[in-house]
């Protein structure tokens, strides 16, 4: 067997282990997002109602990756900024919840706050874990995807610590500003993804 026919053996097994870890974390991303949605209609949080989108988002960014792997570089680069785009819609969301949020001034429950941000950090740590060792491959659709992983596990601790701050304080600002600071964050892997897909839609075309 030559080393080119090793390459390409090693190619297709990377390919169906790609394949296979988008999936499940597509699977991940959507089944927590039923979970969080609910509790954050119900305790009526700012900051769980943005990472329940998130989590939405994320389950759609990762089919659209598995749709896209076996696209052209030229095409995964179009389709990447299609994820940019997508990546900020949660963003925009929490904007209008946190107003309303203000305007009410409602404290939402701290326990169920706290303990759906832990479950939430437990899903994206591993999701990000599973990621990872595909973050290079791909262009920018792994790279969207392991971005918004990584990113969500550093918004849950914002979210598990500002449920211990609204038990302590008794306050719906910790709430309100963990919700924007996930805004914030998807903003910045929204641009990240953006010029990733830029530079290999002009790359493609070289």
């Amino acid at each position: 067997m030559s080393d080119d026919d090793d390459i390409e053996i090693d190619d297709v097994k990377g390919n169906r282990a790609l394949r296979y870890t988008v999936r499940n974390v597509a699977v991940l991303n959507l089944s927590y997002f039923g979970i969080e949605f609910a509790v954050a209609l119900a305790i009526g949080s700012v900051a769980l109602f943005a990472d329940s989108v998130d989590f939405l988002e994320d389950g759609a960014v990762n089919l659209l990756i598995l749709a896209g792997l076996g696209f052209t570089a030229a095409r995964r680069a179009k389709l990447g900024m299609l994820l940019a785009a997508i990546i900020l819609l949660p963003a925009l969301a929490t904007l209008w919840t946190a107003w309303q949020n203000f305007t009410t001034g409602a404290v939402p429950d701290p326990v169920p706050l706290t303990l759906t941000g832990m479950g939430a950090m437990a899903v994206n740590f591993i999701c990000a874990r599973m990621l990872a060792p595909f973050r290079t491959v791909g262009g920018s659709l792994t790279r969207a995807a392991f971005l918004s992983a990584r990113n969500d596990v550093i918004a849950n601790i914002a979210i598990v610590i500002a449920g211990l701050l609204t038990a302590l304080l008794a306050s719906r600002w910790p709430d309100i500003i963990a919700g924007l600071g996930i805004a914030a964050l998807n903003a910045g892997a929204a641009h990240e993804v953006y010029e990733a897909a830029r530079e290999e839609h002009r790359a493609a075309r070289d």
